[in-house]
């Protein structure tokens, strides 16, 4: 893949529409631990966080409804525990605590100022997909 340093270097970045762009993502860097990476006029902000990346986008004036939960966001975190501790300490809304699963993870979810969700996710064991139902498709 050719790099470019107007965008993140990242496989997957998801783009998240908020009503006030500079806000959420002053809002993401002090709850989430990301760092402002690019930010384009007033209406895109790239954000990343380790090897990963988010964009922030303008909210669409027509955008029907307000907040929604369609947009969701999966971010890989060293210890869940510990960053679940400082999101809630900073008044996010947790939607579901710190969980261990089957699959080797330990998870939370939380809900940010517009909406979207978000599941943060620490590694606790390398555990063969098969054993809990899922299947490896690419070796």
């Amino acid at each position: 893949m050719a790099t470019n340093r107007s965008i993140p270097d990242a496989d997957i970045i998801p783009e998240l529409a908020y009503a006030d762009v500079s806000r959420a993502a002053a809002w993401l860097c002090s709850r989430f631990g990301f760092s402002e990476r690019l930010r384009i006029a007033d209406h895109r902000v790239q954000l990343s966080f380790g090897r990963g990346a988010i964009v922030v986008t303008q909210r669409p004036v027509s955008t029907p409804g307000g907040p929604s939960a369609t947009h969701a966001t999966l971010v890989r975190v060293p210890d869940a525990t510990r960053h679940h501790a400082r999101a809630a300490e900073q008044g996010v809304k947790i939607v579901r605590a710190p969980q261990d699963y089957p699959y080797g993870e330990r998870q939370y979810t939380a809900e940010d100022l517009g909406g979207h969700l978000w599941t943060f996710s620490q590694t606790l064991a390398d555990i063969d997909p098969a054993t809990w139902g899922g299947k490896l498709t690419v070796r």
